[in-house]
């Protein structure tokens, strides 16, 4: 009897998701949702043909030497910067990713973020809590208007489309973007935006959401210069990856009101958070929670289990983010197989 694939299940996931993975293959999980080292995660994936990843783990060259029969890594998630994916390839491993589940979800979020730190929700809460509402004010925690103002978004895939869409057709919000990559005209006219460079996205935004990857290229894409180009009146929203902003040059910049707020989802070195944006209280932070939602967590926890089932059964991925070089044979034995 051919023996059945085995998987490893890096982090908790719904237990429905676990139990049909299980029809398919032997599976180890880790429902008690243990943080493992690299070395822990390298020698219980050595004996594994796929893994399903949560994108905290790092999937890198030395792990993929030390896992010579693994052949999918599949990630919960649609970014996948904790793949080299380049060593993911030589190595003949796939790995995929869970786009579009998210998409709508997140634009939720982001736009949610933008609201709360425009309109100062979360420094209004803090100082109710704490006793200090005691009269009315003519500028008590006046904030920014969001409607009719300048939304601008760097990076403009399918969530920063979501977000333009949301404020020029919800909140009649001027919409600029630079990308990479201008989009198409017919884009542009669905979301009401116009692409303009990164100096005039800076200079111009009332609104700055990032929603860009994180690369290489891309680390500290907004650092002290670019704080500097940007109005002393915008705000500042990230839910793309930590590492895109230089969170002590954010600090600093939001100290000294050289931008009058942020809010951030993301963080370089999460879960840590740098502590000088703990202490301030223009800034509205969350703990990487911008997808979730139970139903869009599922489809992301379906689609990954999908690519596992689809690829091991020798269907192929999915939702691919690379395309594996010829692997060794060992890792290609037909007794790996469904």
């Amino acid at each position: 009897m051919t023996a059945r694939p085995r998987i490893l299940i890096t982090r908790a996931i719904f237990p429905e998701v676990v139990q049909r993975l299980s029809e398919h293959f032997d599976v180890e999980a880790n429902q008690a949702d243990a943080i493992w080292t690299p070395a822990e995660l390298a020698a219980r994936l050595a004996d594994k043909d796929g893994a399903f990843t949560t994108g905290s783990q790092r999937i890198d060259a030395a792990l993929l030497a030390a896992c010579p029969r693994l052949r999918i890594v599949a990630n919960m998630a649609v970014g996948y910067n904790n793949f080299d994916v380049e060593a993911l390839t030589r190595a003949g491993v796939q790995g995929t990713n869970t786009p579009d589940v998210l998409t709508e979800t997140t634009a939720d979020f982001g736009f949610a973020l933008l609201m709360a730190t425009a309109r100062r929700m979360a420094e209004a809460e803090h100082y109710l809590r704490a006793g200090q509402w005691t009269t009315w004010r003519y500028d008590l925690l006046a904030g920014a208007d969001i409607h009719a103002s300048t939304l601008g978004i760097l990076g403009m895939g399918r969530i920063g489309q979501g977000i333009a869409r949301r404020g020029a057709h919800g909140f009649g919000m001027n919409v600029i973007y630079h990308n990479r990559t201008r989009l198409n005209a017919a884009t542009e006219a669905q979301c009401r935006a116009r692409y303009v460079s990164k100096d005039e996205l800076l200079r111009s935004a009332d609104h700055l959401v990032l929603v860009l990857p994180y690369t290489a290229e891309a680390h500290h894409t907004i650092g002290a210069p670019e704080l500097a180009q940007m109005k002393p009146s915008a705000t500042l929203v990230n839910i793309a990856r930590g590492g895109i902003v230089d969170d002590a040059a954010l600090a600093e910049a939001l100290r000294q009101r050289r931008i009058a707020a942020a809010g951030l989802d993301v963080f370089e070195g999460e879960p840590q958070v740098h502590p000088a944006l703990l202490d301030l209280p223009n800034v509205v932070l969350t703990p990487h929670i911008a997808s979730a939602t139970v139903p869009t967590r599922r489809a992301m926890a379906d689609l990954a289990a999908d690519n596992l089932i689809a690829f091991l059964g020798g269907r192929g991925a999915l939702t691919p983010v690379n395309t594996p070089d010829a692997a060794p044979a060992h890792q290609r034995s037909s007794a790996n197989r469904l």
